[in-house]
């Protein structure tokens, strides 16, 4: 991914444009993944989660035996939340250099910087944007406008920065969210070949007693049944399966490389 790889140089603005303007204009700071604007592979990742979530717990594990349904809430609902907390903290964490951290507050602008001055932001371990001391794995990150300790990369999918602060928590985000959407992608497997072989295996809900057409299916079981087409359910058990084939491509590629890079 882009948006997560390591930038080669370990003195200029991080994520700086390799065209570069002769000068960088003042902006504020940003504080963590919370501060405005939001980027659209954020709210992308939150629309996907919500999407997921919303399917599975309501729509494919309802329709699993009452065994299978306990296991398949209690192993996937677990991924989900511990990943939901993870991710918030990641996004909450200000990586930046402590010495930055103790500022007042982020409200105040960064000075320009002319590089025709100054080729570099960050020389002998001082930056002349933050005028802060930093320490040897410092980098300045053009998108916060900040030293950021140890850094790694500016993630756009957190809107943040990670660095020595957060890092653990990103990382261990990437892994909860491939074990939930290992988790989908086996109770969709077993709803698909279910559904091919042995139909009635998932028409166990009490629910079902007074459907009689077979191609019937139900949604949102067991509180809030709505009656569907056979269509509309593989329809919607298609998408939410290229969906998650998708998303263990992403973070399986991200999670080997981190874990290379690691080693």
């Amino acid at each position: 991914m882009g948006c997560c790889v390591r930038a080669p140089s370990p003195v200029s603005p991080e994520g700086a444009d390799k065209k570069v303007r002769r000068t960088v204009p003042p902006r504020v700071p940003r504080a963590n993944g919370w501060s405005l604007p939001l980027h659209p592979f954020q709210v992308m990742s939150w629309v996907m989660f919500l999407v997921l979530a919303f399917t599975i717990f309501f729509i494919f594990i309802p329709l699993l035996p009452h065994v299978w349904k306990l296991t398949a809430y209690g192993v996937t609902g677990g991924c989900f939340f511990l990943y939901l907390i993870v991710h918030l903290v990641a996004v909450s964490v200000d990586p930046a250099e402590a010495s930055v951290r103790h500022r007042k507050s982020y409200r105040q602008e960064a000075p320009s910087f002319d590089r025709s001055k100054q080729p570099h932001v960050i020389q002998n371990r001082f930056c002349c944007l933050c005028r802060v001391a930093v320490g040897p794995k410092t980098k300045h990150c053009s998108a916060c406008n900040k030293c950021v300790a140890g850094f790694d990369h500016h993630c756009k999918w957190l809107n943040n920065c990670v660095g020595s602060r957060n890092y653990w928590f990103f990382l261990s985000s990437v892994a909860l969210a491939l074990a939930g959407l290992l988790c989908v992608a086996a109770i969709l497997t077993c709803v698909f070949v279910q559904y091919v072989i042995s139909p009635m295996w998932l028409r166990s809900d009490p629910s079902f007693r007074v459907v009689t057409n077979v191609k019937t299916w139900l949604l949102f079981l067991p509180f809030a049944p709505m009656k569907t087409k056979a269509s509309v359910l593989l329809g919607i058990g298609v998408f939410v399966a290229l969906l998650t084939l998708s998303g263990l491509v992403v973070l399986g590629h991200l999670l080997i490389f981190h874990l290379y890079l690691s080693t």
